[in-house]
């Protein structure tokens, strides 16, 4: 199986569609679906409100979401609103191999905050509320290859975090299934290489988040082949050795030791607060807004999109400040591509901290940045050695008009403060078959390489 996955991402010449295809396909769909976003005043919606019993914003239903108010317990005392959404939704797509070569089911989806309406996302992108029609929408469509994932074979199943600058705890289940028999697309799916999404990904805001994770999950690192096989996929000799070379497992023992120690040691845990004790921030009929600049604020919406189980509703979005940026230094030391990374905690994190991209700046930086942000960021300004940059979009269905600004920049090799880590793509890999090792913006970064 290996071949053919490392085969589908070499391949950008897709039997079923050619890239064009599939990028006039997504624009004909964004001309005839309409999506309708319209703030709105919270006593106006018949389903949100403030329950000022647990100073939450909740729902007529209390399912899907609610919001909450977060303090640390540190001497910082971060406080802000954050997502409590305790059900795991999934996050699933499908393979198959078609004329040789395996294919994946990809999804045009719309989601209310995306900037540009429809994104590619997986095969089945559904909540647990949304899958159990909780909403009273139809069953979404391929859903039984997930429930029933054990009749087929399974290549990934792992449950992820999300943003947990944004979310408490909240995870996914990241799945990949395997099918032999012949799948039918959708008019809303197509079949498409990894090589091709992983292309496509270099497009601004044209390949969402959801798909990004569940691709990063993918367990090269577990997988065998003959080395002559896979070698001649890569045109990056020092990415293959990166992947396929293990050197014993110093690097994911010093990774592991440091994010325990984290963990053993670090501050007591952010607890949850009614909204109305953030004393750092406002809420009226409008919203909930930081008195000074924040990342984030949180707005209520009436929705209208076509092309969903539900077409019409109303519910809070978090809208973004402004543009943050997620970056990775990449170095080739003894033939093999490493990657910095930190460890970082996280108001919402499940379990404290995780293992995150060397650079993770807010566009409204709450923190005093460090050498390591200042080099990367004025390297960046020099448009030096830079393998990746493009804007790509968070999670739609929670979050309005949220865009981060991705980079991989190539750098000499250097020893790296405390906290931080090189560590090749095998070590990261690994870690990704762990739950809640890798946060969901390092996981990002890490679907962009190309072979």
């Amino acid at each position: 199986m290996v071949s053919s996955v490392v085969g589908s991402w070499a391949n950008q010449g897709c039997p079923c569609y050619t890239t064009e295809e599939l990028l006039a396909w997504i624009q004909e769909r964004n001309q005839t679906l309409t999506v309708h976003v319209t703030p709105n005043r919270l006593s106006e919606s018949t389903f949100w409100f403030y329950d000022k019993s647990t100073g939450q914003i909740v729902n007529q239903n209390h399912s899907f979401f609610q919001i909450s108010g977060i303090r640390a317990e540190d001497e910082q005392g971060l406080e802000q609103p954050v997502i409590l959404q305790d059900e795991i939704g999934f996050l699933g797509i499908l393979c198959h191999e078609i004329n040789g070569t395996l294919h994946f089911l990809m999804q045009a989806k719309i989601e209310p905050g995306n900037v540009n309406k429809i994104q590619i996302s997986p095969t089945l992108q559904a909540t647990k509320s949304n899958f159990t029609q909780k909403h009273g929408g139809g069953r979404p469509p391929y859903l039984d290859y997930f429930l029933h994932a054990e009749r087929y074979r399974i290549l990934v199943d792992q449950i992820q975090s999300e943003q947990s600058s944004r979310f408490y705890k909240k995870r996914n289940r990241n799945v990949i299934v395997y099918v032999e028999d012949e799948v039918p697309a959708l008019p809303s799916h197509r079949w498409m290489t990894l090589g091709q999404i992983k292309r496509l990904m270099r497009c601004d805001n044209l390949v969402n988040m959801d798909t990004r994770t569940v691709l990063s999950c993918i367990p090269f690192a577990l997988m065998e082949d003959t080395e002559e096989r896979l070698r001649r996929y890569f045109q990056n000799q020092a990415l293959y050795r990166s992947i396929f070379c293990p050197e014993g497992y110093t690097d994911i023992q010093r990774i592991f030791h440091g994010i325990n120690n984290c963990k053993m040691f670090c501050k007591p845990a952010p607890r949850l607060v009614r909204l109305d004790e953030l004393s750092g921030w406002e809420m009226d009929d409008f919203g909930i807004r930081c008195r000074k600049p924040y990342s984030f604020s949180a707005i209520y919406c009436d929705i209208e999109v076509e092309g969903r189980e539900v077409r019409k509703w109303t519910q809070p979005l978090f809208k973004a400040e402004g543009i943050a940026v997620l970056g990775l230094y990449t170095t080739i030391t003894d033939g093999k591509q490493k990657f910095l990374t930190r460890i970082r905690p996280e108001i919402g994190c499940f379990d404290g901290v995780e293992l995150g991209p060397a650079v993770q700046r807010e566009a409204v930086c709450l923190r005093e940045e460090n050498e390591i942000d200042r080099a990367f960021m004025a390297q960046y300004a020099r448009r030096e050695r830079v393998l990746y940059d493009v804007l790509l979009s968070e999670e739609g269905g929670r979050f309005y008009h949220e865009e981060n600004r991705n980079i991989i920049l190539e750098t000499d090799y250097f020893e790296p403060p405390a906290g931080y880590f090189w560590a090749d793509y095998r070590t990261l890999n690994l870690l990704a078959q762990f739950n809640n090792c890798l946060n969901i913006q390092l996981r990002n970064l890490l679907s962009l390489l190309e072979v």
